[in-house]
C-alpha cells in the first residue's frame, strides 16, 4: 500500500509572515486591553482636567458696589474705551462741537440712545449690568459743563 501525504496549505506561507501575524494580533489585544484600562468617572475626570490654571498673586479682588454707581464710576468702567478716544465716532469726553448735535435732540433722545443703542453703540454701551439711573448718570458726567 502506498500512502500519500498531503500537504495542508498554512494561513501564512512563510515564517515571517507567521510572526508579523503573531505580533500585529498581540499588539491590537494589547492596546485594547490598555484602552479599556480604566474608563471609570474619576479616571476620566482626570485626565481631561485642566492642566493649568491662572492665578493672580498680588491682585487684590474688586467689591462690587453696594449701591448705583456715580456717572464718574461707569464712565471710568465702560464709556472710556470709546468716548475717551472717539472710537466709531462716539463724542469725545465734554468736547463741546462734538456733543452739542446730540444735546439739540433733548437729553431725554440722547438717554434713550444711551440705553437702546444706535448706530456703532450698543445698548447701554459695554456696562450689560448698569441700570438706566446709572446710564443717565453717565450721560450726565460726560456732558456736564457744556
Amino acid at each position: 500500500m502506498n500512502t500519500v501525504f498531503v500537504r495542508a496549505k498554512s494561513i501564512c506561507a512563510k515564517p515571517r509572515q507567521a510572526a508579523l501575524t503573531l505580533l500585529t494580533s498581540l499588539l491590537l489585544g494589547v492596546s485594547c486591553w490598555v484602552a479599556a484600562a480604566d474608563m471609570s468617572d474619576d479616571a476620566i475626570s482626570e485626565r481631561i482636567k485642566p492642566v493649568g490654571g491662572v492665578y493672580l498673586a498680588d491682585a487684590a479682588a474688586t467689591a462690587k458696589p453696594s449701591g448705583p454707581r456715580t456717572g464718574e464710576q461707569v464712565y471710568n468702567g465702560a464709556c472710556i474705551a470709546c468716548h475717551g478716544s472717539g472710537a466709531l465716532g462716539a463724542p469725545k469726553f465734554r468736547d463741546a462741537a462734538q456733543w452739542a448735535p446730540r444735546l439739540k435732540q433733548g437729553i431725554d433722545t440722547l438717554q434713550k440712545h444711551a440705553i437702546a443703542g444706535l448706530n456703532q453703540m450698543p445698548a447701554r454701551g459695554t456696562c450689560t449690568d448698569c441700570s438706566d439711573d446709572e446710564i443717565k448718570a453717565a450721560i450726565e458726567h460726560m456732558t456736564s459743563g457744556l
